[in-house]
């Protein structure tokens, strides 16, 4: 279905690849599915409209469109001529290139399902909105209003469910004012058969109800966590937060927003404006008996705003300090085994019991106001109630109203204030829903990987040519620049190492080079294309990446090998571990290549994690190899084993490889030196060996 989508967005003039449609989707199979068609659509700006239709019913002034056929394939469909019963389609298995079927060919594989594809009409941004989107733009908000038919109907169901809530207060004063009166049993028993009819449905309603909202707040909330996910994932690494247990803790608290935004809450705002209509009924009984009912609600709301400023500064309190206790966690659970070498864990156990006793004030103190909302509502309903019988007593012997008048009211009383005192116990969780929604905004508008309204160029025969031209770049937070005016060039299959001290900014070239980071300033060329231009999928597809610090995802070592890979081709993944010596540990162990790796790989030994690093880089045929130290953890032999696999390998191949030890030259031609963020030597590896050796490179950093 890509490539379908892949020439529609031809079909309009929009420049754009495969890995710009489906990257960070969560494919199945390394296929788009009919539900993942939408949203990859969404990033060209299509309107997606998927349903089922026969072909003889299909829309010819909506054409092209996509049909999905038998064994999870799709077509394009460009024309339908009914008189010859003939189409003409596009299909991905022969190239996307229009071919001639008869109808009956195509109707047997047909599954029946259409998706119309059309690019969406969007009005000029307005600079002066830039800041503040609409609800139709918003991301949460939007959400939430795309199930606005659903709250429709919802709201229609709670309007007949309050209706027939006055079943039982009008029952119960007719039996008063008419039945016990007259004795009459017969009218009891039919006004009784009507009024358990009525509740037989107030129930069902009441269930549907429940349903359809429970419904639509799954569909919001799969919707606002695939988003919340997905800019997560596709955050700049320059805006991500330097504490992750702060930014982990800020990505939970979508829990509160999610509870508060759950069915109870939504019923409860739709009840909250039936209150009129219960005091509108209240007072035709009498509108003496009504008047306590308005106090009452006004003292409740009253209140409960009452302290809401207090509410908030402990809400964005709590969420800072569980903030910073998640970020002692995570800490402490990564660095367990140094807490436990250097007797430093009271430390930590101080700061998470500093942390827990601030944030357990916090909480206390906004459970006391949320609860005394709650205490103080049910209090003014009670007293509303004692006021409302002795009120009513008065009105019955002065003859203004019936006893059967007088139970009635003060049922429908009870009824009235329910919402209203749901609604105060509402504004005390709102403040909490409306923190976190605030923390969670702040990730949402953050800087992405991917930029929607930029073109980029599709690529997928990459060379290997790097060019840096004047770069400089420094990390977030940091004075100091990890790169000032690098310049170099490395030709398609060309093979250069990068030496240089601690610190001196070599990692950085490789973090530049994958689109990781973007430069300060300067420029970089892949193939001779600014690298902005380049689909960023499209461009790491084309590179084999080892990095210096080793991290491996919880799996097996063929999760971690084949990972980013849809379909592994077996021989390559056996050529790759091959390579990168862990044939022995495959071959040894119960479970092969099913050999679980454990969390961040701590099963394995540090020679053993570099290994699977380094066989996941040489997975893919990539044109360019970025090597940072890839034996230094190893031992001799795996080391030896290493170097001579990728001496070959390498060849016709762009390397750049980061190293400190000698035996790994044997497979560079060029020698790049760096110091302090710089280039102080670049050029043939045993010229550059020679003023190394004479120390001229020493006094030229200087």
């Amino acid at each position: 279905m890509s490539a379908c989508l892949l020439a529609l967005a031809t079909d309009q003039g929009i420049a754009t690849t495969r890995g710009a449609l489906v990257d960070g989707l969560p494919l199945q199979g390394g296929r788009l599915s009919p539900s993942l068609f939408e949203r990859a659509a969404d990033r060209l700006d299509f309107s997606v409209n998927l349903i089922r239709q026969p072909l003889g019913r299909i829309n010819t002034q909506l054409l092209p469109c996509v049909l999905l056929l038998e064994g999870n394939r799709a077509c394009l469909l460009d024309q339908i001529d009914r008189d010859s019963r003939t189409a003409q389609v596009r299909q991905p298995e022969l190239g996307m290139q229009r071919q001639e079927l008869a109808l009956d060919e195509l109707a047997p594989i047909f599954t029946g399902v259409v998706i119309y594809c059309r690019k969406a009409f969007r009005p000029a941004p307005d600079p002066a909105r830039a800041a503040t989107p609409s609800a139709d733009e918003h991301w949460f908000w939007s959400a939430i209003k795309a199930n606005r038919r659903v709250y429709r109907d919802v709201l229609v169901a709670a309007f007949f469910v309050n209706l027939l809530a006055l079943t039982l207060p009008l029952f119960v004063m007719n039996v008063y004012d008419r039945v016990v009166p007259n004795h009459a049993t017969d009218t009891l028993w039919v006004l009784a058969a009507g009024a358990f009819l009525i509740i037989c449905a107030d129930l069902t309603l009441r269930m549907l109800r429940s349903w359809f909202v429970e419904r639509a707040a799954q569909r919001a909330d799969m919707v606002l966590s695939s988003r919340i996910m997905q800019r997560i994932l596709g955050m700049r690494m320059e805006k991500q937060p330097a504490s992750i247990g702060s930014f982990a803790a800020n990505v939970q608290a979508f829990e509160s927003v999610r509870s508060f935004t759950g069915s109870m809450v939504v019923v409860a705002l739709i009840d909250l404006p039936f209150f009129l209509l219960f005091i509108l009924i209240i007072g035709l009984i009498s509108v003496y008996m009504a008047a306590p009912v308005l106090v009452g609600a006004l003292l409740v709301l009253l209140y409960a705003l009452a302290v809401q400023g207090r509410m908030h500064k402990l809400a964005e309190s709590s969420s800072q300090a569980s903030a910073q206790r998640n970020a002692g966690l995570i800490e402490a659970l990564g660095s367990a085994q140094i807490l436990k070498s250097f007797n430093a864990t009271g430390r930590m156990q101080a700061m998470w019991e500093q942390a827990t006793i601030f944030l357990s004030a916090c909480s206390g103190k906004q459970r006391l106001l949320g609860s005394s909302v709650g205490t103080g509502a049910a209090w003014i309903q009670q007293s509303v109630s004692v006021v409302m019988i002795l009120v009513g007593v008065y009105l019955v012997i002065d003859g203004e109203m019936s006893q059967g008048a007088l139970i009635a009211a003060y049922m429908l009383s009870s009824r009235a204030l329910a919402p209203v005192s749901q609604a105060a116990s509402l504004l005390t969780q709102y403040h909490q829903a409306a923190t976190a929604l605030q923390s969670l905004e702040g990730i949402m508008v953050s800087e992405q990987e991917r930029d929607p309204s930029r073109q980029v160029l599709s690529r997928p025969g990459l060379r290997g040519e790097i060019e840096f031209r004047n770069v400089s770049f420094t990390y977030p937070g940091e004075d100091r620049p990890a790169l000032s005016d690098v310049s170099f060039h490395l030709r398609a299959g060309e093979r250069v190492a990068v030496l240089g001290r601690a610190g001196s900014g070599k990692s950085t070239l490789e973090k530049l080079v994958l689109g990781l980071y973007r430069p300060s300033s300067g420029s970089i060329f892949i193939d001779g294309v600014h690298i902005e231009q380049l689909d960023i999928a499209e461009l790491r597809s084309a590179i084999g990446y080892l990095p210096q610090d080793i991290q491996l995802i919880s799996g097996s070592v063929y999760d971690n090998v084949t990972l980013g890979i849809d379909s592994p081709d077996r021989g390559r993944l056996l050529e790759a571990i091959e390579r990168a010596g862990l044939k022995g540990l495959v071959g040894n162990h119960a479970d092969g290549l099913a050999m679980p790796v454990g969390e961040g790989g701590r099963r394995l030994s540090g020679g053993q994690r570099q290994g699977v690093a380094l066989a996941r880089a040489l997975m893919p045929d990539s044109a360019i190899l970025l090597l940072d130290e890839p034996t230094s953890a190893m031992d001799s032999v795996m080391e030896n084993h290493v170097s001579s696999a990728l001496g070959q390998l390498s060849r016709g191949k762009s390397l750049l490889l980061i190293t400190h030890r000698t035996s790994l030259l044997h497979m560079v031609d060029r020698l790049i030196v760096m110091d302090g963020g710089s280039v102080v030597a670049d050029g043939p590896k045993q010229a550059v060996l020679e003023e190394l050796n004479r120390g001229a490179i020493q006094r030229k950093a200087r």
